[in-house]
């Protein structure tokens, strides 16, 4: 499998002439014509790349999703990724696609485009090398992860099901490269708090602060978390009021709850849905709920990245680490109905932030670590 190896290591530049491509072509996952372009384009470099079966499944409000398989075989291996990021149209005006050192910055480099490419990359040299699996490939990119998968969620379970094992091309544990073979399940949640309005200066007794019972709820929200179970309760977004001179009677609230075990949520979620007034004349209104399932670190789990582990040293030179993520991805779902490594994209650092980006050298070193358990999983 050195020949592998080899062959990714001379295509560095040809990666980050398509991450390039990739990455100008913005991709804000509510706007749809965006997405579909960009899927189109994806379809084109498949084409002149890879002999597939390539499909776009047809979505009316978010981007059409796009399906590529490849190789033939009863069993499949399913490779998960996004095409959609969380940076709206008009961002590479002032964040540019650059390349500075080992570094290219630029919107989608890290999270997620720069797995997209490894992923095409992977596939590409085991067909040049004539590497026959026994198990197809499919390559499934959705259109709406940054949003909770609203769409696509069916779609990849569907492909889950079907699936011996599933490799999730999201970035990686930060600049250490960690798999991600756990994460957290995410819960979300809004709050509604109704009391009574009056003139803040006139007769204020007359009113009902919603604000006030607000401020309670939030701070007794905020006391569920438990860092040592790794359970977080955060609200992350408030609103409410009409002026400063009336005591006011609408407020509300955005709730993030994260746990490691799905008995989290189990105990968490009726402490959130039962949240009850602190006197008479208050009403409050509690809805949302499990938005990500929790992955958990499972035996089956815990054998892949040992393989992976076991591959990295022998073929690549370096001790692949593991993490246990806070955030969510499109792991959460498969990894329901299948084991499911997550975090096999790109190294780098700054997923939604102004910083982001990924260490050029890693991408051949990544997509033939992947290329590498494709082969000896594919058997």
């Amino acid at each position: 499998m050195e020949d592998v190896v080899k062959y990714l290591q001379g295509k560095n530049d040809e990666m980050l002439d398509m991450l390039k491509t990739m990455v100008e072509m913005e991709t804000p996952s509510d706007n749809k014509q965006l997405v579909d372009h960009f899927g189109e384009k994806t379809e084109e470099i498949i084409n002149s790349f890879i002999k597939a079966k390539v499909t776009s499944i047809d979505n009316k409000k978010y981007g059409n999703q796009v399906r590529i398989e490849v190789g033939e075989g009863e069993e499949q291996i399913l490779l998960l990724g996004h095409m959609d990021t969380v940076w709206p149209e008009g961002t590479l005006e002032k964040m540019p696609f650059k390349v500075d050192g080992d570094k290219a910055y630029g919107p989608g480099t890290f999270d997620m485009k720069g797995g997209i490419v490894q992923g095409i990359f992977a596939l590409h040299a085991l067909q040049e090398l004539d590497y026959k699996l026994n198990k197809k490939v499919v390559l499934f990119l959705v259109s709406d992860e940054e949003i909770g998968s609203v769409s696509s969620r069916h779609l990849i379970e569907e492909e889950a099901k079907k699936s011996k094992y599933v490799f999730v091309l999201e970035s990686s544990g930060d600049l250490e490269g960690m798999y991600k073979t756990a994460r957290k399940g995410v819960g979300i949640f809004n709050v509604v708090v109704t009391g009574k309005a009056a003139h803040a200066g006139i007769e204020p007794e007359k009113g009902i602060s919603s604000i006030k019972e607000l401020a309670k709820v939030i701070l007794y929200l905020h006391s569920l978390t438990d860092l040592e179970k790794g359970t977080t309760v955060n609200v992350g977004l408030i609103s409410g009021g009409s002026s400063s001179n009336v005591v006011a009677a609408k407020s509300e609230a955005e709730i993030d709850l994260r746990v490691t075990k799905d008995n989290e949520f189990d105990r968490i979620i009726p402490l959130i849905k039962n949240l009850t007034p602190s006197r008479e004349g208050i009403s409050i209104e509690v809805t949302g709920g499990i938005n990500r399932p929790v992955m958990e670190k499972t035996e089956e789990i815990g054998m892949l990245f040992e393989n992976a582990k076991q591959l990295a040293a022998d073929y690549l030179g370096f001790e692949l680490k593991e993490q246990l993520s806070g955030g969510g991805s499109d792991g959460s779902y498969a990894s329901q109905f299948a084991p499911t490594l997550d975090g096999m994209g790109p190294v780098g650092n700054g997923a939604h932030a102004a910083n982001e980006h990924l260490l050029i050298s890693k991408m051949p070193v990544r997509s033939a670590l992947l290329a590498l358990m494709l082969i000896e999983l594919g058997k």
